[in-house]
């Protein structure tokens, strides 16, 4: 397994709308385990495939509690929404592109996806918690949407700011 460069924002890739994954191969799975290897270094919960520089419709994501060695990795390939529930909840959420900042953000408490696993095998999932908020935000991912974008537009440009300041400092 190999670990994969992050895209950091304002990098302009990380709001592209991601393509559909067409084909479940040994290249897809290695690249799977590689996302995995990423996430798991970084130290993160969830990575969607455009931050590491590849728009396709895959994430993955580990919601389990590393602290006492649990690991509970989940692939999940082409996912659809299809359902949110009214009830809404707040967690803290930060970014693997966007390090270091972290800030309260109001999604569905719950959330029902159907996606693809890496058998090819269709799935669906009723999720809430901390499980319903990974995958909301990896999802937006996919699309072009980052989680900064649930906050106040004064809030969501410092953010951005900052971080394309720091990036004309690296060059």
């Amino acid at each position: 397994m190999t670990t994969m460069p992050l895209i950091i924002l304002p990098d302009p890739l990380l709001r592209t709308v991601s393509k559909p994954v067409e084909r479940i191969d040994d290249d897809l799975k290695k690249f799977a385990d590689d996302m995995l290897e990423t996430m798991y270094e970084a130290p993160g919960i969830g990575l969607a495939a455009i931050q590491v520089g590849v728009p396709r419709r895959m994430l993955v994501l580990d919601v389990a509690n590393r602290d006492e060695g649990e690991k509970q990795p989940m692939v999940v390939i082409n996912p659809t929404v299809l359902h949110t529930s009214d009830e809404r909840s707040v967690y803290e959420e930060g970014c693997l592109s966007i390090p270091e900042f972290y800030a309260e953000v109001e999604r569905p408490a719950n959330v029902r996806v159907r996606y693809t696993d890496l058998a090819g095998k269709e799935q669906e999932i009723e999720a809430d918690g901390l499980l319903a908020t990974c995958l909301q935000h990896e999802i937006d991912h996919l699309d072009g949407a980052l989680f900064i974008d649930y906050l106040s537009r004064l809030k969501r440009d410092r953010v951005i700011k900052k971080f394309t300041k720091a990036a004309k400092h690296k060059l």
